[in-house]
């Protein structure tokens, strides 16, 4: 799972906002601003009969502040990325 659904900068972050966009879905932020620190991030590949299928992840990061259920505040109603 995602670290950035509980981080305090998923909203500004450009890191996330690349997350977002390879799992084309709509970014909390067309404008991110902040830079992180090292981020770590996953990718799962999955073959799939027709196509690869890839999971990205952010497991690490070195300016992770956390703030449980940022995201969730943010979007409120919508299922929290898994």
């Amino acid at each position: 799972m995602c670290i950035c659904v509980n981080c305090h900068y998923v909203d500004r972050c450009t890191t996330y906002n690349a997350v977002e966009t390879q799992h084309q879905q709509p970014h909390l932020t067309e404008t991110p601003d902040f830079e992180p620190i090292e981020p770590t991030i996953n990718v799962n590949i999955r073959p799939q009969a027709d196509f690869v299928e890839m999971e990205w992840d952010v497991v690490g990061c070195n300016s992770f502040k956390e703030e449980m259920g940022k995201w969730a505040k943010l979007r409120p109603g919508e299922l929290v990325p898994t």
